[in-house]
């Protein structure tokens, strides 16, 4: 419960920040609602011409993009800086957090809020609402899915950025697998063959964060649930053991300083 009250006073503080200046906070919410309309209309006149991609069509891509994109927004929103993780870790900037009587991770990844994740949060909504598979029931799915996928997604964040404590500077590399999580999470996973599946559920989870999840809200199944519960824990729990390995290999930096 401590940890659950200093978490939600981070997050408080942070959306008083981004909120203080209201004009960006809004431009760069509707700026990514935008592009995100903008990009999915590529999808739309694809479909139109072709109407389906191995059982997967225009609707189903609607689900797919739209809780890949909240996963994705509330990730950025409320743990922003698990995307600059290695920059911490190789500045020497986990100085600040080590010095504080708080679960170093934890606080790492929350202090931080990149205000566009909340574009993409709500697009993801709206999206789920235009798919022609809105129900009460299925929106409770969406939320639990989402949710799933976002645990998913910053595990991989935490995961694959943790790496800088044996490697260094991991921003060119991160910044590849993050595109490739993103890529390949919007596409149908029909397309791919047994071993191109193996690994986007492995090496590159991005079909927990796209196809699987929005596999389980347009129907309820136990055992896409169970794979995307088992997902969400292996990749959590292995996230969070390789980053205390590395932090005991951590060499400060010096630079401890009030982080604003």
């Amino acid at each position: 419960m401590t940890e659950l009250k200093i978490l939600l006073a981070i997050w408080k503080t942070n959306l008083l920040s981004a909120m203080e200046y209201r004009a960006a906070f809004l431009t760069q919410v509707i700026g990514m609602l935008a592009n995100n309309f903008i990009y999915f209309a590529i999808w739309i006149i694809f479909f139109d011409k072709f109407k389906d991609v191995r059982g997967w069509g225009v609707n189903d891509m609607y689900v797919t993009f739209g809780v890949l994109a909240s996963a994705f927004g509330i990730v950025s929103l409320l743990f922003g800086n698990a995307f600059t993780l290695s920059d911490i870790i190789s500045k020497g900037r986990l100085d600040y957090y080590l010095s504080l009587p708080r679960p170093v991770l934890l606080h790492t990844i929350s202090s931080r809020t990149i205000a566009s994740g909340l574009g993409d949060f709500l697009y993801g909504f709206i999206s789920y609402g235009l798919s022609g598979y809105f129900s009460w029931d299925g929106l409770a799915r969406y939320v639990l899915a989402m949710l799933l996928a976002a645990t998913v997604f910053g595990a991989f964040l935490i995961l694959t950025q943790s790496l800088a404590f044996w490697f260094g500077t991991m921003t060119n590399f991160s910044g590849l697998v993050l595109n490739a999580m993103l890529t390949f999470g919007i596409y149908p996973i029909t397309l791919f063959d047994s071993y191109a599946k193996l690994i986007l559920f492995t090496i590159i989870p991005a079909a927990l964060m796209g196809a699987v999840p929005a596999e389980f809200i347009r129907a309820f199944s136990w055992q896409v649930l169970g794979e995307l519960l088992l997902g969400a824990t292996g990749f959590l729990a292995l996230a969070i053991f390789i980053f205390h390995k590395g932090l005991r290999r951590y060499e400060s930096g010096s630079a401890i300083q009030i982080e604003i």
